[in-house]
């Protein structure tokens, strides 16, 4: 892995949608094809085709969108302080600290209000990363999404310890 620039982390704004649904599609076509069939990948990104409905899914939540010189490089967000609702990031930079930047906001804005304990409903492709972050395993589930059955994994991760961390 190649870390590149810490990205800017700033929140989701309106006029984001369409960027944001793109980079949606790109990364879920691109990052996620060992662990879910074309037909899978075409359900799961049809998500974001109503890209009004997406941003009304964005701006219902907490949503960060990360920027490296600029440009979108990924998001995620948090709903209703204490489910991980979503991270994607740009498929070109995938594995370069985006996503951890994104998840180490998520996780300290949700310890902030409040939450003990942070789920995350975590597709195949990104298990390994958030178990890396100290997420257990919960639980095994498939939703049907577009006529098409995925499965995902739901983990938790304790939060107190960063809640009640010192001064910074």
């Amino acid at each position: 892995m190649t870390r590149g620039p810490s990205p800017g982390l700033r929140p989701f704004l309106p006029a984001d949608a369409r960027a944001l649904a793109a980079l949606y599609s790109a990364s879920i076509e691109e990052l996620t094809g060992e662990d879910y069939s074309e037909d899978q990948r075409a359900a799961w990104a049809s998500a974001a085709d109503d890209v009004a409905g997406f941003a009304a899914r964005l701006a219902a939540g907490l949503t960060l969108v990360a920027l490296i010189d600029g440009r979108i490089a990924g998001f995620a967000a948090l709903k209703e302080n204490n489910l991980f609702d979503m991270l994607y990031v740009r498929p070109d930079l995938a594995r370069r600290g985006v996503g951890a930047a994104l998840a180490d906001a998520i996780e300290k804005l949700a310890a902030g209000r409040g939450a003990k304990l942070l789920t995350v409903d975590a597709s195949d492709s990104a298990r390994d990363f958030f178990a890396a972050r100290g997420y257990v395993p919960q639980s095994r589930n498939t939703i049907m999404l577009g006529g098409e059955w995925l499965g995902n994994t739901t983990m938790t991760k304790e939060l107190a310890a960063a809640a009640t961390g010192g001064p910074h």
